[in-house]
């Protein structure tokens, strides 16, 4: 575009020296400068931290996969995880153990390890005995449930209680937070329900003054999504 003057100015380029060009030129860093700047805000024990933590990762992965809780809901390992053969020559050098219930334990003043157990073998008789080498005495109670040997009666392992399949689906593990407050338009059947169920247990006196047995039970009746269950966690 010409100027005021009549000169067109795009003609003309400036003209740079040797020297500036040299200073534009921009140099590349070297790998020593790359790990210098990798080392900007970074902690000095940061790459023995995540060396560990890798380390931990590995070992909860291998540790989880050897449980196999997570792995299946049988609570069994993976099937390549299995050692059949291991376990069938275990199974022939071991012997079975009897279950038996340690009914008694007689303590002995000096050393706790020199402790006697009573137990109570089903259809044979009662034993005075010892604990095997792999128990230790405070892992046995009275009242529980125990494997012996089957020659010499010493306990063994200490077993869980014995408990009826049936009896487990009915019990409650986790106890319900509802409150009769977050069951709405219920009004009348929470009273109702109330009176049924809490007030036999509260207020007994009542129904002997009265001269009736409490009721044995309620029964909720409905289409789904009428707050039948709500209620019932609600008690």
């Amino acid at each position: 575009m010409p100027s005021a003057t009549g000169q067109n100015w795009e003609k003309y380029q400036k003209k740079f020296d040797d020297e500036e060009k040299e200073e534009k030129k921009i140099a590349p860093l070297s790998d020593e400068d790359i790990q210098v700047l990798k080392t900007y805000n970074s902690a000095p024990y940061a790459d023995a931290l995540k060396n560990l933590e890798k380390m931990i990762n590995e070992m909860q992965t291998a540790v989880n996969e050897k449980i196999g809780v997570k792995e299946s809901d049988t609570g069994l390992a993976p099937p390549h995880l299995w050692d059949i053969a291991a376990d069938r020559q275990r199974m022939s050098e071991e012997q079975p153990l009897q279950v038996s219930r340690c009914t008694k334990i007689i303590p002995d003043e000096k050393d706790s390890e020199k402790s006697k157990y009573v137990i109570n073998v089903k259809q044979i008789a009662k034993f005075v005995v010892n604990l095997g080498e792999r128990v230790s005495p405070t892992d046995i109670e009275e009242g529980m449930r125990v494997g012996v040997d089957r020659n010499k009666y010493q306990i063994m392992l200490p077993l869980p209680p014995k408990i009826d399949p049936s009896v487990t689906m009915m019990t409650v593990e986790d106890k319900p937070d509802v409150t009769y407050g977050d069951v709405g338009g219920c009004k009348e059947q929470i009273e109702k329900l109330r009176e049924v169920v809490e007030m036999p247990l509260l207020s007994p006196e009542r129904f002997v003054n009265l001269g009736i047995d409490p009721p044995k039970g309620a029964l909720l009746y409905g289409p789904p999504g009428t707050g039948k269950t709500l209620c019932a966690r609600a008690v």
